[in-house]
């Protein structure tokens, strides 16, 4: 069975989607530690990171990069945090968080209940800042 996140890549399931490539979806995590906090995977269906190819590990976080810079123009932070943990969904993905400290990114803390229309507004916003290059 696809991974959720492949549903995702798939358009079976809906998501706020920031950015697009042929290899890369970045989209809004639902449950976030912060708003704005972005799920960054590679469209093709690999259980663990490090079992990404090495250049498609390093296009994954240079996409991210991409998405990371836009956050940070648009989302009141002190910096984007980056983290993989890898033990949620089976599918490789990078989590951006917006950072005001240290503990804004600790995935124990509560998540943030927000709506859709919030959600399809911060997106928008992340869209509009992401580089069309």
């Amino acid at each position: 069975m696809p991974s959720i996140f492949s549903q995702i890549v798939a358009g079976d399931i809906p998501c706020h989607k920031v950015a697009e490539t042929d290899e890369f979806l970045a989209f809004l995590d639902i449950m976030p530690l912060a708003e704005g906090h972005t799920l960054v995977i590679p469209k093709q269906e690999v259980d663990r990171i490090w079992d990404l190819d090495p250049k498609l590990l390093g296009r994954l976080h240079q996409f991210s990069q991409k998405v990371a810079l836009a956050m940070e123009e648009v989302l009141p932070c002190k910096r984007v945090g980056q983290a993989v943990i890898g033990l949620e969904v089976p599918h490789a993905h990078v989590h951006l968080v917006p950072l005001q400290n240290v503990a804004d990114i600790n995935f124990e803390r509560p998540k943030l209940n927000m709506s859709h229309e919030a959600l399809g507004q911060i997106a928008e916003k992340l869209r509009e800042a992401f580089p069309t290059d």
